[in-house]
């Protein structure tokens, strides 16, 4: 695929696994890393057209911020290839334990199918629960759907909910609409909440911000995603496995471009 094509489908991707994405877009910007002005223009543009991606932040931060941005792209695809969040996650889930899961999440839908002994409570979130439940039960997991109106009676049933964060920062995330209430509740009955975040997830307050501002408006109950405290979670999983919050943020490690948010380049 020719680069500005590439750059085309990423802006324009809508349903793609977030690492398909964000793979796409690093081979996409390889082809400007000689080009310092290009290389900003190309980021400027993803980011503005995938606002509510923190590996696509994360990604074009990095590359920016390097001496040398091919080498720097290089490192972030192992990375991405490397990222183990799934796996992790299916060796962590208590044995025999109902889980509740919101929509359709990437990386805990990979890590489910691996846990054979578990049951699963999908809210049916965005309309999206049926089609996890129907690829579960198919995979031999024991699943049931949920709607979201039975959201606040499936967490207090349950073990564990699992929320899954497209972004972290130093004191929220950002997880489908849904996630905060299953938070909440959960944390009054007291039944854990587990933070699935994989590889790109993790924003200083300074990459977070201007993010933020894109993606969440002053009627959230409109949107498809919900900052959600970090207060409310109890563990975040990711590559290393479950982890304390103040553990897991340590995980941080996109650099601060703020050029990257100057002007709207669509």
């Amino acid at each position: 695929m020719h680069p500005i094509e590439r750059l085309r489908f990423v802006a324009r991707a809508t349903g793609y696994p977030a690492d398909v994405i964000v793979a796409e877009a690093a081979r996409a910007l390889a082809s400007f890393s000689d080009d310092p002005h290009g290389l900003v223009t190309a980021c400027r543009r993803l980011v503005s057209r995938q606002p509510g991606s923190a590996p696509l932040v994360w990604l074009c931060a990095r590359v920016l911020c390097a001496a040398d941005p091919y080498s720097e792209i290089r490192r972030v695809l192992v990375e991405l290839d490397a990222d183990s969040t799934s796996a992790e996650l299916g060796h962590a889930l208590p044995d025999g334990a109902t889980v509740v899961a919101l929509g359709w999440p990437e990386l805990i839908a990979e890590a489910l199918p691996r846990r054979g002994d578990v049951e699963v409570l999908v809210i049916d979130t965005l309309g999206e629960g049926s089609g996890l439940v129907r690829r579960l039960l198919e995979s031999g997991v024991d699943a049931l759907d949920v709607p979201l109106a039975g959201l606040g009676a499936a967490v207090a049933a349950a073990d564990l909910v699992l929320l899954e964060a497209s972004a972290v920062a130093p004191t929220e995330c950002l997880a489908v609409s849904g996630s905060r209430s299953a938070a909440a509740v959960a944390r009054h009955a007291g039944v854990p909440t587990w933070l699935v975040a994989g590889v790109g997830r993790f924003l200083p307050e300074r990459m977070w911000q201007p993010m933020r501002a894109a993606v969440l408006s002053d009627e959230p109950w409109d949107l498809d995603d919900e900052s959600v405290p970090l207060d409310l979670i109890d563990q975040v999983v990711g590559p290393m496995g479950p982890q304390s919050v103040p553990d897991a943020l340590r995980r941080t490690d996109c650099p601060v471009a703020p050029e990257l948010f100057k002007g709207n380049i669509l």
